[in-house]
């Protein structure tokens, strides 16, 4: 381990924390609110530009953690998460003379043996590795290939930095005292499992650095979309792969965030974010294994050269959605999968019970939740909100948000919710995909996709299944058999004067405000805010509204605290 390192990150990560608990814990509580929130935008700015300029310096793990981070708009201030998105881009590449150690170590030869050209330069670079234009030589080509068609002479080539499994333990080792501290905190300890999130991202960090797994997964991708049109996935040269070494056929073209391009050669920007949902749904809801990295470099739209004859016709240019890099990938185990079907059942019927059962499939509910409180909120959701596109969505009025929060205030201060350790990487990728998907067609209308989906999964399961129907019929004639006795008992506590109407709003209020009626307002707005955004999330339906989290200003954590600080009634 660099104990100079592990040092730098802990001590980095110890004055985030102790700034938290000054500004955004201890300063409320003395009455100081106002001036915390006054200064907090400018605090999370230099925070994320601290960390920013730690990690592009450090590099390593950091890279990778900074990366995820600014994709978390759905927890996260907008002006952390502004600064990080550059780290996307900002890796600096290795010195080429360590690379090539690293590659003719792994070759057992010089690197102008294994190829007849190799590009100085790279063509970009990534918290791991980096990679490197390449040419075959033909005789090596035409020695492994059985024909003409598989003959690939242009490659890239992705080498590991040096000692980064030295870095990767160190990094981690780090990860970890922070998240034993993170851990004593209830509010985190109660919905989620820290150091449990923490292996499982080390599991897939070790799983990134072995390219030869990287390889394979490749291969299974290629596989599962093997005479499906519009999907491109690279070759892997396996004469010239090894643990550290990954060549594969060079298949970049237009970056997927290039939206200027992709219109300039014809191709409609809102096709490709069509066919972008429909790969994933594919490969989440049917292969259960996904490619869990798809952030604009990995992702690329490659225009034909011909055009089909049917295209030709209508004047649309045949194109190419391309996947490269898998180091990074998700399995999803069959429990799992029934959950997120479950939930994309629930969501594109506006069924609100079954999004709610897929909650508890899923294991996002905590012992105790109030789950006819949930589905109600979920119902109000769906009446409110259901069949608006993004663009729609962006422009609900705060007004319109605090009026829903006021109904379901209760249901916010508790928040009954947790971050299953097996679906992480899902959210993530759910999370990167919903803004590229908003980049490329700002009218995009979820429902358009999930609707017909869900029909198609429905339609499905009553094909495979028979039992299917057998349970839904009992649902229905269990409804239908206590409904008189329901309306009998109703009926009953109204004649004998048992009906009361509660007013839990006004009580919560009153027991809830601490010092000034402007920091309940305060706190209502925040709340509020918060609520958009998590029931968003986790519906899987519609997206966080940047303009909603940056005016809410607070971190999740901040917001459950006061929850459960607060007296209840």
């Amino acid at each position: 381990m660099i104990h100079k390192r592990y040092r730098r990150i802990v001590f980095f990560a110890a004055r985030i924390l102790v700034g938290f608990i000054f500004w955004d814990l201890f300063l409320p509580r003395i009455g100081l609110r106002g001036y915390s929130q006054k200064t907090r935008v400018e605090r999370v700015r230099r925070s994320a530009a601290a960390f920013r300029a730690m990690a592009v310096q450090m590099g390593g793990v950091l890279i990778k953690v900074g990366q995820f981070l600014s994709t978390r708009v759905d927890v996260l201030p907008q002006e952390f998460t502004d600064e990080l998105k550059g780290l996307q881009d900002e890796v600096p590449a290795e010195d080429f003379a360590d690379i090539r150690k690293v590659a003719e170590a792994e070759y057992s030869c010089r690197l102008e043996e294994k190829f007849a050209a190799f590009e100085v330069e790279p063509l970009a670079a990534a918290s791991l590795g980096q990679v490197h234009r390449a040419r075959l030589r033909q005789m090596d080509v035409l020695e492994n290939v059985s024909s003409s068609q598989d003959v690939v002479l242009d490659v890239v080539v992705k080498i590991q930095r040096p000692n980064i499994e030295e870095l990767i333990n160190t990094d981690l080792a780090a990860l970890r005292t922070i998240g034993n501290w993170l851990r004593k905190y209830p509010p985190i300890r109660h919905r989620a499992d820290v150091p449990s999130l923490i292996e499982e991202f080390a599991r897939v960090l070790y799983e990134e650095v072995d390219y030869l797994a990287e390889g394979r997964n490749a291969e299974t991708f290629a596989a599962n979309f093997k005479g499906r049109r519009g999907v491109r996935v690279p070759k892997v040269i396996w004469s010239h792969t090894t643990r550290r070494a990954l060549t594969l056929e060079n298949v970049l073209a237009i970056k997927i965030t290039d939206y200027d391009d992709i219109t300039a050669v014809g191709i409609d920007r809102s096709e490709v974010a069509a066919r972008l949902l429909d790969i994933y749904f594919k490969q989440i809801f049917e292969d259960g294994f996904f490619h869990a990295d798809p952030h604009p470099g990995n992702l690329f739209v490659h225009p034909l050269p011909g055009h089909s004859d049917e295209q030709s016709e209508a004047g649309k240019v045949h194109w190419e959605l391309t996947f490269v890099d898998f180091g990074m990938v998700g399995k999803l185990p069959a429990n799992t999968r029934s959950g997120v079907r479950e939930m994309v059942i629930g969501v594109g019927t506006q069924d609100a019970s079954r999004v709610v059962k897929s909650f508890q499939m899923l294991g996002f509910l905590l012992p105790g939740a109030d789950l006819h409180l949930i589905e109600k909120a979920g119902s109000m959701i769906f009446e409110r909100y259901g069949g608006r596109s993004m663009t729609e969505l962006t422009r609900i009025s705060p007004q319109e948000v605090m009026e829903f929060a006021g109904e379901f205030r209760e249901l916010i201060y508790r928040l009954p919710f947790q971050i299953p350790q097996d679906v992480i990487f899902l959210a993530r990728t759910v999370s990167i995909l919903s803004g590229m998907c908003t980049g490329l067609d700002p009218q995009l209308n979820v429902w358009d996709y999930l609707a017909p989906y869900a029909r198609k999964l429905i339609a499905h399961e009553a094909r495979i299944s028979p039992e299917v129907w057998l349970r839904e019929i009992q649902v229905i004639v269990k409804s239908l058999l206590a409904a008189p006795a329901r309306i009998d008992a109703v009926l009953g506590k109204i004649e004998r004067g048992e009906i009361a109407v509660h007013t839990p709003d006004i009580s919560l209020q009153a027991v809830r405000i601490e010092g000034a009626i402007r920091q309940m307002v305060l706190g209502i707005v925040f709340t509020a805010l918060l609520l958009a955004g998590v029931q968003i999330y986790l519906a899987n339906m519609f997206y966080p509204s940047i303009a909603l989290f940056g005016a809410a200003g607070i971190c999740l954590v901040w917001m459950i605290y006061l929850g459960r600080k607060k007296p209840r009634p």
